[in-house]
Parts: structure tokens; sequence; C-alpha cells
């Protein structure tokens, strides 16, 4: 009947079919085993109407949709089971009016169908489901005080439309926007800093996806699952794909966790297309991520949000909660409080929002709830500022209100990340550049995210040797007093030290002679074909008597000895015209 590529044996009559007729044959050859098999079948309880006594549960089984036969298969129903009569199918009583939750999933679908595997889609996304936007509609900033979930998980958006600042990635011009449109996503690594819309951009697939019925989303997180747990969404993804001919698609959260043994895990699976990989992280994914799992994926780099995006991010915030906005005249609000007239109306300054889209320093995150934090410290004071013409009441949000709450302790900087290296390097470029604001800068955000003192002293005298050299010979002291000082008193009384030092070196005539000509003897020792030449005779010390008889230190002038210039070799032969100070590498 089907060949034996695409052969699916039915579990009922143990028939093979193809994957394309077996879900057709299913409804048919379940209908017919339920009209032979004794007992009868459990009654199907869609009907909301009372049944006459005595009529076979079996007809009425046939009389329904097909859909209704699988909720045959749905047991999630523990507290309201059929009675003893009602098995055997000579229930007098009336028809149930209440319909349990898997029938009603079969009613609302007869009025308009769900996609197939939807169910398990939804248990599947448990993150990633439709709650956030419910509950989202009917949020109001009282409501935030008896909530548990953070505002920017309340708030995530479900379409690109609402994504905001990301244009160069997911703009309505460019090809993955198209490829996201037409349901045809590729495998992707999303690396950003945090708040920038990673596990967002996800959902929004995860919901397109859902509302399509057009792949099976499952998102996983590096920090807590195991390579058990993906083994298993690896092999429930070829079932989807041979038996639903549904792709899957894995959102693993934090992929820099997983070392690189667990990434090889995805690399068969991604190569032929079992599942699509979707991972976000916030490390670069040249140094934490297999090379050989980037090559199947593409990388996506998302910047931080700007402050303009930041703040349409916060006035769809205040929209959705119903939150008036003032501008610079309190008497004229841009968006009226949508209260109920029971509850006080809330009014947030302008001024405000602008501080935090300042102050949060690109991450959406603690911009959404820091904005939180200052109404539901707000609401609970319940100190009204001033009072409607009606006589209501209103709770003000000022710009004093966010800075409390917000305060500026989370400068992105990562001390074992990327942005340690680039902090670092911006130091060492604008000190070699003599830029002495640029250093002082870079130094601060490297003292202030949190950086080890010692470590910025070593570079610095690094620093003075290497690119101030012997142009002022006083800068290795400096920089090796500095070290010292950070050593004894360290931070934060030694980062004015640091900046001294920094200044100083800043300030100091450039020189990298010394540099280069030790970079050229590094170069001509490794590029030398054969045995390295020896020392000559007269330059080797003589300890003993017969390292003197072998002639060791013979000829060689004590240069004290004399008062003019000596003309002595010290070189080995071969290297008698070399001047590493001008001398370039073949």
């Amino acid at each position: 009947m089907a060949t034996e590529m695409d052969a699916v044996q039915c579990p009922v009559c143990l028939q093979d079919f193809t994957s394309a007729t077996i879900n057709g044959h299913l409804d048919a050859c379940l209908l017919n085993s339920g009209t032979d098999s004794e007992p009868p079948l459990k009654k199907s309880r869609i009907t909301l109407e009372a049944e006459p006594p005595g009529v076979n549960s079996a007809s009425s089984m046939a009389a329904a949709p097909s859909s209704s036969v699988f909720s045959l298969f749905q047991t999630n129903n523990k507290s309201t089971g059929p009675g003893p009569s009602e098995r055997n199918g000579s229930s007098k009583q009336p028809a149930v009016t209440a319909v349990n939750k898997g029938v009603k999933r079969n009613l609302l679908s007869e009025a308009e169908p769900e996609p197939e595997g939807a169910e398990a889609l939804k248990s599947q996304t448990s993150g990633f489901n439709g709650q956030t936007l419910k509950a989202s509609h009917a949020l109001s900033p009282h409501k935030l005080m008896t909530t548990h979930k953070p505002l920017a998980e309340l708030l995530r958006p479900n379409t690109l439309e609402e994504y905001f600042g990301q244009n160069k990635v997911v703009g309505q011009q460019t090809l993955l926007r198209s490829l996201l449109d037409s349901q045809e996503i590729p495998s992707l690594i999303l690396w950003g800093p945090p708040g920038c819309g990673k596990t967002t951009l996800a959902h929004i697939l995860a919901s397109t996806s859902k509302k399509k019925g057009t792949a099976r989303f499952v998102t996983l997180s590096a920090t807590s699952a195991s390579t058990s747990d993906v083994r298993e969404v690896i092999k429930q993804a070829h079932n989807e794909l041979r038996l639903c001919k549904r792709k899957t698609v894995m959102f693993i959260d934090e992929i820099h966790r997983f070392n690189k043994s667990q990434q090889d895990t995805f690399l068969p699976h991604v190569e032929c297309g079992t599942v699509t990989l979707i991972g976000a992280t916030t490390e670069n994914p040249s140094f934490q991520v297999n090379a050989a799992l980037l090559s199947r994926c593409r990388v996506l780099v998302l910047e931080k949000l700007s402050v303009e995006a930041m703040g349409l991010i916060l006035d769809r915030a205040v929209a959705r909660l119903g939150i008036g906005v003032l501008e610079q005249d309190p008497a004229n609000p841009k968006q009226q409080d949508q209260s109920d007239g029971h509850e006080p109306k809330i009014l947030i300054e302008q001024k405000a929002l602008d501080t935090i889209a300042y102050l949060c320093d690109g991450d959406a995150r603690t911009g959404l709830n820091s904005l939180q934090l200052a109404v539901q410290a707000q609401v609970s004071s319940a100190r009204p500022d001033r009072s409607e013409r009606d006589g209501s009441e209103v709770i003000l949000v000022k710009e004093d209100h966010v800075k409390e709450g917000l305060q500026r302790s989370h400068i992105l900087y990562d001390k074992a990340g990327e942005e340690h290296y680039n902090c670092i390097s911006a130091l060492h470029k604008s000190m070699r550049g003599s830029n002495e604001n640029a250093s002082l800068y870079w130094l601060g955000r490297m003292l202030e995210g949190g950086e080890d003192p010692l470590y910025v002293a070593r570079r610095l005298v690094r620093f003075a040797s290497e690119d101030v050299g012997m142009a002022d010979p006083a800068a290795l002291p400096q920089a090796v007093s500095a070290f010292q000082a950070c050593h004894f008193i360290g931070m934060p009384e030694c980062e004015v030290i640091l900046a001294q030092c920094v200044v100083y070196l800043a300030r100091a005539p450039k020189s990298v002679d010394i540099y280069k000509a030790y970079a050229n003897v590094k170069a001509c020792l490794r590029n030398h074909k054969g045995p390295l030449p020896s020392v000559p005779l007269h330059l080797r010390n003589a300890p003993t008597r017969l390292m003197k008889q072998l002639g060791y230190a013979k000829g060689y002038k004590y240069n004290p000895a004399f008062s003019d210039p000596v003309e002595q070799q010290y070189l080995p032969e071969e290297l008698q015209d070399i001047d590493f100070f001008t001398w370039t590498p073949s």
C-alpha cells in the first residue's frame, strides 16, 4: 500500500499507510472500531442538549465531527469523570451541560479550526504563550502592586511592529524581515548586550509560529537544561517532521553556557534541517560558540537600544498601563488616565520618562522595571499631589522618584567578557593618541564597572615601556609607583592615582623604537633556519681552569680598562651587520 520509506503503521488495524493519508484513515478506523467493540466506548459529551435515554453512545459519536473523536485521547479532566452508568451507555441522567476543557477546545475548533498540534505548542512554549498579551491589555497601574511578574515580561511585544530599536536587523526592507514574514526561519545566533531584545525577538517568532501553525517552538535555557533535554527535544523533532511534516524551532537562551561538547549535539540536526536553532548570547560568538556551529547559523548583532528607541518603548508601556503623561504644562496632559473612577488617577512627568530613557544605558528591561518600581512606590504611598476639578485624586510620578529607583550602578561592563577587552583597548589607544580626556573616560568606564585597579595598573606599566619608552624614561617609574600605590590603598582611594598616571602617560612624548626593535629580535630568532649561532668564545664566562684551556673568555677586552671606545665583536659572525632598530624581517 505504501513504500517502505514513507510507511506509517496504524495503531488500530496495524496496516501501513503513507504519512499523507494516515490522519484521514485514523478518523475512519477509530469510528469503525468504536462500533464493533464491546462494551461501547464512552459517550461523547460535546452536546449541550439532553439526549433521550437508551441512545447508543457509538451512534452519537458517529454523528459527531471527526475532531470530537480525538477528544477521547484527552485525559486531563480528572474531576468530572463519567459514572458507571455512563460507561456502559445506559445513563438515564440528562446530558451534561458543563463542558470540560478538552471539549470546549473542540467546540471552538468547529467554528475556527485550530492549527494541528497547537495544544502541544502551548505546552512547549510555556514562557511564550498568549497570556502575556492578555494580561497586558487588562493591566492597570494599581494591579502592578499585586502582580509578581516584572513589567518587562508583562509587556513583551508579540509582533515585529511593536519591536523597536533594531531596524538594521529586522527593518521593513531587510532580508531577514522578509524571511520571517514568510515563516522561513533560518538558524540564528542573536548576539547583543542585555535588554536589547534577543529573547523578545524569539518570543515574536514563537507567537507567529503559534498563530500560523507552521512550526513547533521549543524554548530551553542553557543555564538549567542538560544534554539529555536537548536530545529529547531533537527526538520529538524527528517525529514531528516525519509524521506531521512540521518543523521544530529550538530557542536556546544563554547558549554560551553550553560547553563545546554540548554544542556539538546540535551539529548534525541543524545541518540536515531537523531543527532550526535560535541561540541568544551576550558573549562574543567567535569565542563562545563552536566554529562548526557558527558556520551553520547566521549571526545577528543586536545593538544597544538608542534613547529614541527607549522613548518609544516607554511610551508604549504608559499607554498600555493607561498612565497620563504630563508635558511642561501640568494642566495639559498628553494622554488622559484610563481610571475607572474608583481609583486615583496616575500621571507621570515627561521629564521622568526622558530620565529613564537616558539612564537605563540602552537596557529595555532595566528601563521598564524602573518605571514599574517608581509607579509601585507612588501607588503604595497613596499621597496624591493635587486634585482634579471634579475632586478625584491624582498621583504624580516625578523625575526625582525615577532617579531614586534607578541608581546608575549597572554600567555595562563584564570583567570576563568582550567589553573588558574593548575598554582596555580603547584606553591604550587613547593614551597612545595623547588624548587625555578620552583616556580618563575609558579609565572611568572600567573602574566604575568594577574592574580590578591592579589590572589597569599593570597595563599602564606595560604602556610606559611599549609606547613611551626612551622618549621619557621617567614614565616607567611613574607607572610602577602607581601600581604600588594601588596595591597599598586599593579602591576607591587609588582611582585618582591611576588617573594621574593615565594623564602623565597620555601627555608624555611617544617612542616605539624599543618595542619594534625587540619585535625584530623575536622575528629573527623564529625565522632562523638551522641551528642557532653559538656564543663567541671571548664573550663566554670562564670560571674553571678547563674552560680557560678551551679558550673561553680569551681575547675579551674589559671596557672600563680602556679610556677610548673599544672595538669588539659582540654578535655571532652571521649577524655582524644587523641593526634591529632598522632591520625589516623578510
